[in-house]
């Protein structure tokens, strides 16, 4: 659920110019994992890959962050909330032992229908369920608003949950409820590793300097939107409700956060905002 290299064209330009800019990333993409070796289990028809270039290398990445940074076990239950054509599940299928186990889910049925036959039958620890939000970016047809849907999930399931540019297409309203619901199905010492575009006062200076990789609105509130007629094609949100939001969902955040470059900022971590939320034990 990324498209963090299409938005961040700047000054703001038709929507048929961007798919035509996210056609030439994916090509290229394609290419890039073919020559690299890169394209197993098989590689997602071109249209599925919105945004993302094919660049499966953001899932190796993003692994060692989950070890490094959270500790994250061969063994372990793993959620990956907005899972997409399994970017992240693809390098995990090659660290998470038989003990361990992934669920994840997204709001594009196409990408849910590839996982599954793609992902599944190779590892059947690895299951990938459709949930349909509504979104008027990536699915707006959905029967359910982001900040009403239970996650699929008993409480206390999971070891570890991620959410790679999740929060970045989520109002105030979903974001504390998606909060909420990793509260509820994290285990007792859980972890969740989430990227966000965190207004700050220096992320909103850099916004107001013209720094921003994205073109963004004035302030609304506690956020700043990308397009005002699709506000969750990217969506910038203030830290301070995230971590109000969090301390009432009954989560920790680990500091400090490492800030992303989105904004302008350099040096950075990520290109998003990288989060560590925990579930006391």
């Amino acid at each position: 659920m990324m498209r963090s290299l299409t938005t961040a064209v700047r000054p703001i330009v038709p929507r048929s110019l961007r798919r035509g800019a996210r056609d030439l990333l994916n090509r290229f993409g394609i290419w890039w994992d073919r020559a690299t070796g890169r394209s197993e289990p098989g590689q997602p028809p071109e249209e599925l890959i919105q945004g993302t270039g094919g660049a499966w290398w953001v899932g190796d990445n993003y692994l060692r962050h989950f070890r490094e940074l959270c500790g994250l076990r061969a063994d372990e239950t793993v959620l990956d909330v907005g899972c997409g054509v399994g970017r992240m599940a693809v390098p995990l299928t090659e660290y998470l032992g038989p003990a361990g186990r992934y669920e994840g889910f997204d709001i594009v049925p196409a990408n849910v229908r590839w996982c599954r036959r793609a992902i599944t039958p190779r590892w059947p620890n690895f299951r990938f369920r459709h949930a349909d939000i509504f979104n008027r970016e990536y699915n707006p047809l959905g029967r359910v608003r982001e900040h009403q849907y239970r996650f699929p999930y008993a409480d206390h399931t999971f070891d570890f949950a991620f959410l790679t540019s999740v929060f970045t297409h989520l109002m105030p309203p979903g974001t504390a409820h998606y909060l909420v619901e990793l509260g509820r199905v994290l285990k007792p010492g859980g972890r969740c590793l989430a990227t966000f575009n965190l207004l700050t006062d220096e992320s909103d200076a850099l916004i107001e300097a013209g720094k921003c990789k994205h073109v963004m609105q004035p302030r609304d509130g506690v956020i700043r939107v990308h397009s005002r007629e699709v506000p969750e094609a990217c969506v910038a949100i203030d830290e301070g409700f995230v971590a109000e939001a969090a301390e009432k969902a009954g989560l920790t955040i680990d500091r400090p956060i490492r800030y992303g470059s989105w904004c302008g900022r350099e040096p950075a971590f990520e290109f998003q905002d990288v989060v560590i939320f925990r579930k006391p034990a």
